[in-house]
């Protein structure tokens, strides 16, 4: 509300206006121009003048400007794990989140099976994946080891969704290799669009969001847009 170059034009009387309105911020939004006065044994054209000279069209306005300002430092800032997720949905509300979604959700549409995998903590979200599948009526297969015999399956018509923070875990992409020799469609979620992963696969969604990693390699990364994106391409299909 004040400036710097402002306050160091302040006369004695500026000054002692400007203390005393820093030391009562609270209440001065509440007083009238002569409470204010006669608080500081000031006339109201000393007040008036104070106000001018800070740019304000008078008391009232500075009043409006303080409340303003008190409102606005009342306000908490949005963490910054929450701004960066703002930033991801307000990618996602648009024509090209929903386009980009189209290719995916046809050939889930068509597979006669479709098969979530990953590992560690995407392995716990490929289960929660073929789960929320499911509830909505389309069969899924959710492994969290990407050690399973990929013979075992009849891939015939099958789409694959691996999910991988890096995208460069090597026995996941060594699986999805294995799944793209028996013609599977595969589709990844992962945090980058350069990682191994992505590049391999036949569609990619990448979040491109903050990568954390704690105790050194446990990736703490947000999965809230791999939760969002499972559960978008359950309702398109």
């Amino acid at each position: 509300m004040f400036s710097y170059e402002e306050i160091c034009k302040f006369n004695e009387t500026d000054m002692s206006i400007y203390k005393y309105i820093v030391s009562n911020v609270d209440k001065i939004q509440y007083m009238t121009i002569r409470e204010l006065a006669g608080a500081l044994s000031v006339s109201t054209s000393t007040i008036l003048r104070f106000c001018s000279k800070n740019n304000f069209d008078g008391y009232s306005e500075f009043k409006r400007a303080l409340k303003k300002e008190l409102s606005a430092q009342n306000t908490p800032k949005p963490l910054a794990d929450l701004q960066e997720l703002s930033g991801f949905f307000a990618r996602t509300n648009s024509g090209a989140f929903e386009k980009k979604l189209l290719f995916a959700v046809d050939a889930i549409r068509k597979s006669d099976l479709t098969i979530f995998i990953g590992m560690g903590s995407s392995g716990t979200l490929a289960k929660y994946g073929a789960r929320y599948f499911s509830n909505l009526g389309h069969f899924a297969v959710g492994l969290e080891d990407a050690l399973y015999p990929v013979e075992a399956f009849n891939c015939k018509n099958t789409v694959v969704i691996a999910l991988s923070e890096s995208g460069e875990t090597r026995k996941l992409i060594e699986t999805i290799h294995h799944f793209k020799q028996k013609k599977c469609c595969v589709l990844s979620i992962t945090n980058s669009s350069s990682s191994t992963l992505a590049q391999i696969s036949d569609w990619n969604f990448s979040y491109h969001l903050n990568s954390r990693h704690v105790f050194g390699e446990y990736i703490a990364t947000t999965q809230v847009p791999v939760i969002f994106l499972i559960e978008a391409l359950a309702g398109r299909i």
